[in-house]
């Protein structure tokens, strides 16, 4: 066989799969909940903190002292508040040894709402 007729006849096959592919990744990014690994760390850190909040929230409630604290929240600048709740041990979770700045972050901003 003609190596130029054989190229003629793989053209369209190999443009029709490349495609194909340009679709599928199309479709699948946009409709069908394909994610990349970035935007899945980020979706699961997410759930972690939405789940942990609650937690840190209920631990300021158990405080004895938690309406001076409240007041004293309140009087801190809003980018110091996650401190100020990881020094007074909210933020640190049960069985944990450290608080998640990031939880503490979002259980100050519900606490002093």
């Amino acid at each position: 066989m003609d190596m130029e007729k054989i190229k003629q006849n793989l053209s369209p096959g190999i443009m029709g799969a490349v495609a194909g592919a340009a679709v599928l990744a199309i479709v699948g990014f946009n409709w069908g909940g394909w994610v990349t690994g970035d935007d899945a760390s980020d979706m699961a850190r997410t759930a972690v903190v939405d789940r942990l909040v609650p937690i840190c929230v209920g631990q300021f409630n158990m405080d004895t002292d938690k309406v001076s604290k409240l007041a004293e929240l309140k009087k801190v600048d809003s980018w110091s508040r996650g401190e100020f709740v990881v020094k007074q041990g909210w933020a640190t979770m049960p069985g944990s040894k450290e608080a998640n700045s990031s939880v503490a972050r979002d259980c100050a901003e519900k606490i002093s709402t």
